[in-house]
């Protein structure tokens, strides 16, 4: 096991035992101060701060700079991007999970297809009342499938205040405490080549097309947008690693081939391209 693997099993262990800690202060009646509950919870914040730190690198150091990998977008249509390493790195604000330089983006087939965010009312939508969900997932480069994962259900939208409150203090702490592939949700890892792999997340369940060892052809239909994991509405996360797990790998920068790597709020089109027969 890998020392980061072993970190991050271990800031888990240490959410979990302040949970553990608060609930037998309080049906134990122990005497000392309660705020010595909160000790595993800050010894697990200063050990994710430093192994961000270490494992991710910093993208401006020489020891891990890498020039961006060019890749075939995933998706075909109107999409616009959400968080994105054109932005900022790391894009989504922690280099954990090899997602320095991953982006979010939505469905945008035309203006107002996509469901606004709501203040209050409605607190939720399904996930079909997104055009993202259920559209075909594509292969970035031809690869090797080297992991995926499936069986999580795609839950109700969280783009009402009270819902996207819910996702950020309670829902995303506790898929945090369950490790990667419940941050991640249904997902997929291609093998690039080169020490090159792209990940995609938030994948709809069931809809997988391929296994662990096919080879597949760039452009090839792998599985559909969906609105499992850690996720506020139906959105394809993508991103670059150099190394299989999430949970060990470092991010590497991408450009996608004719659209480059667009900026949030940013709306791009990708033509459609001929069906992909299974390689």
């Amino acid at each position: 096991m890998s020392a980061r693997k072993l970190a991050m099993r271990t800031f888990r262990g240490l959410q979990l035992g302040f949970i553990a800690l608060v609930t037998a202060h309080i049906c134990l009646g122990w005497g000392y101060s309660r705020w010595w509950n909160f000790l595993p919870l800050l010894l697990a914040y200063v050990l994710i701060t430093v192994v961000n730190r270490w494992g991710g690198g910093a993208p401006d150091h020489p020891r891990f700079a890498r020039e961006p990998v060019e890749v075939d977008p995933p998706v075909t249509g109107r999409w616009s991007a959400l968080n994105s390493p054109a932005d900022r790195t790391p894009s989504h604000g922690t280099h954990a999970y090899g997602q320095t330089y991953a982006i979010d983006i939505v469905a945008e087939p035309e203006p107002g297809a996509r469901p606004a965010f709501s203040p209050l009312w409605p607190l939720a939508r399904r996930p079909d009342a997104f055009p993202a969900f259920g559209v075909p997932l594509r292969a970035a480069a031809d690869a090797t499938v080297v992991r995926v994962s499936d069986g999580q259900r795609d839950h109700l939208s969280r783009t009402s205040l009270p819902g996207l409150l819910y996702l950020m203090l309670v829902e995303g702490s506790v898929r945090e405490m369950g490790g990667v592939h419940r941050i991640t949700g249904n997902h997929l890892v291609l093998d690039l080549g080169g020490g090159t792999y792209a990940a995609y997340a938030h994948v709809r369940r069931g809809s997988f097309t391929v296994h662990e060892g096919d080879r597949v052809r760039a452009g090839q239909v792998l599985a559909r947008c969906g609105n499992s994991g850690n996720s506020s509405e139906p959105h394809l996360h993508f991103q670059l690693m150099d190394g299989p797990d999430p949970d060990t790998a470092r991010g590497v920068p991408f450009t996608w081939s004719g659209v480059g790597v667009p900026r949030g709020g940013e709306v791009f089109d990708v033509p459609e391209s001929a069906p992909i027969a299974p390689a």
